[in-house]
């Protein structure tokens, strides 16, 4: 069985994917701070920000494919710790693109929808990037660096994603639902969009991805929705009647990084090749009673 080496298996996104991955692979899963036992996965503490410390790992785990999950994903996070988000969504992923290119095995790297300024939705492969905050840019360069020092690597740009969690991450969903059931209010944009899809069905996306083509590819859902709206659909499928959902827009909000407004992505190329999220209502009837 070829070994697969799973970046950040940790995190919410990597964390299904090695779930899935370990069914057809023999899986390799790398953590940092937070060490996380994940059934049939080997799973391995590294800093992939120590040049040294992921070679050697490379040696040791020998692995024919890398999907690189890991990433500092808050977008406010990178804002305020510039440096941090440059080693680690930049510097790190790149270093592991060279190192797939130097042996010629297939490399995934997890992008984002947050290289798109939000202002000409639903975004294509080939539109042009434009990100608006810190980490939509560093993820930009990233993109460029990849492609230029390993041609044959696949990008896959993610979407907002939502589902089980292991115990040490979450997705936007388990604050959502927590002062949902509590009967807090909760304030939802209205004017930011996004075309989410669940953590299981990303994962299936990306491994599709890693055996069926090179180059960028969008892997997000069908339906272009609203937080409010995607607030709304939560309140119905989770039966929470005493849930305070009031619409707002981003500019009352304070945030460090300036948001998109709509950054909907034209997943059509991913279709094609057979990647087929379900509906929001399904995937959220799926995961209602496990989260």
């Amino acid at each position: 069985m070829k070994r697969l080496l799973v970046t950040g298996a940790s995190g919410f996104l990597g964390w299904n994917l090695c779930s899935i991955a370990c069914e057809n692979w023999q899986v390799w899963g790398t953590y940092f701070r937070k060490a996380l036992d994940i059934e049939g996965v080997n799973m391995v503490c590294v800093d992939l920000t120590d040049e040294r410390a992921v070679g050697e790992m490379f040696e040791t785990v020998r692995p024919d494919a890398v999907i690189h999950a890991a990433a500092v994903s808050s977008p406010n996070l990178c804002q305020t710790h510039p440096q941090l988000s440059y080693a680690v969504n930049v510097a790190a992923s790149v270093r592991l693109a060279q190192l797939c290119g130097d042996r010629s095995i297939p490399f995934v790297f997890t992008s984002s929808e947050q290289v798109f300024d939000g202002k000409n939705s639903p975004y294509t492969e080939t539109d042009a990037v434009c990100p608006i905050n810190l980490y939509g840019e560093h993820k930009a360069i990233a993109e460029r660096e990849i492609s230029q020092r390993y041609p044959n690597a696949t990008i896959c740009r993610m979407p907002l994603m939502f589902g089980c969690v292991p115990p040490t991450a979450s997705s936007f969903i388990q604050p959502f639902l927590k002062a949902m059931r509590d009967g807090r209010e909760l304030k939802l944009f209205v004017d930011e969009f996004r075309t989410p899809v669940s953590g299981e069905t990303a994962a299936q996306g990306l491994l599709l991805a890693l055996e069926t083509i090179t180059g960028i590819l969008h892997l997000g859902g069908r339906e272009r929705i609203s937080r409010y709206e995607f607030g709304l659909l939560l309140k119905e499928i989770f039966q929470l009647p005493q849930a305070r959902i009031e619409p707002c827009r981003q500019a009352e909000v304070n945030m460090a990084a300036p948001r998109p407004g709509d950054v909907a992505l034209d997943s059509s190329k991913a279709y094609a090749l057979g990647y087929c999220p379900p509906s929001l209502k399904t995937a959220l009837l799926e995961i209602r009673g496990k989260v």
